[in-house]
């Protein structure tokens, strides 16, 4: 099929963007989206032009590398689907396809389509881990009795891959479904109960320094999140901020 593509294109961090249109022709119905994309390249290499940027990594939708607003979506049409893992058959003979980076204060563009997301690991940085005593007398993690609930729960915020998919989505460009995700998987369970305090209150104080804005209340983070990764890890972050806040 044939494929008008409209992509944004920017030099550096500090150059002026703009849309630049492309034509794609023979485009197969059982491409991923990124091979569409592979497929463009191949094609403004050999006419001498600059390739897009892009980011790109496990192509199996693990890593969250494809950060990718296609259409005005994060990700593209499909739902709880990664851009790397969208394939070409959601897309019709004859249209016109607008791809465009992340936009965030907190995700500043590099390059094309390319954003720098180091923001997120930096608030991981911040209080997204358990400390653990390695004197070799710890206790097995598998010996401590989990409800199964709890466990399933835990397990599912945990399957954010960091992509920065909420934010995109969010009018406010807000990063509290990421942070909610890594505050609920370890609030959870009993390991991080310990630290759960420090953790809640130094994570949403640098996602604020971060410069991502307030939950909009919308829902359009977790409508957009190809995980899937519930609001009620927003509500529980809230919870455990605010029993933070009060305990100290």
């Amino acid at each position: 099929m044939k494929l008008t593509l409209k992509i944004w294109r920017q030099a550096g961090p500090k150059a002026k963007g703009e849309l630049k249109t492309y034509q794609l022709d023979d485009v197969s119905t059982h491409m991923s989206f990124l091979e569409m994309m592979d497929v463009l390249n191949e094609q403004l290499i050999e006419n001498g032009e600059e390739p897009v940027a892009f980011d790109h990594d496990c192509r199996e939708g693990i890593c969250g590398s494809c950060n990718l607003m296609i259409n005005g979506r994060a990700h593209g049409p499909e739902r709880a689907t990664t851009a790397c893992q969208l394939h070409m058959r959601k897309f019709k003979d004859g249209d016109t396809i607008t791809i465009e980076p992340w936009r965030a204060k907190g995700f500043p563009v590099m390059k094309d389509l390319v954003v720098d997301r180091s923001a997120f690991d930096r608030i991981v940085q911040a209080g997204g881990y358990i400390s653990v005593n390695t004197s070799g007398n710890t206790l097995d993690a598998n010996a401590i009795p989990i409800e199964k609930e709890k466990a399933d729960l835990s397990f599912n915020a945990a399957t954010c891959i960091s992509c920065g998919a909420c934010v995109a989505a969010c009018p406010n460009a807000s990063a509290m479904l990421f942070v909610g995700a890594q505050v609920s998987k370890y609030a959870l369970l009993p390991q991080g109960k310990v630290e759960a305090k420090d953790r809640v209150l130094n994570m949403v104080k640098q996602m604020d320094l971060e410069g991502f804005g307030n939950c909009s209340n919308v829902g359009a983070c977790a409508e957009e999140c190809p995980k899937e990764i519930s609001l009620e890890n927003i509500a529980r972050m809230n919870r455990e901020y605010l029993y933070a806040s009060v305990g100290r």
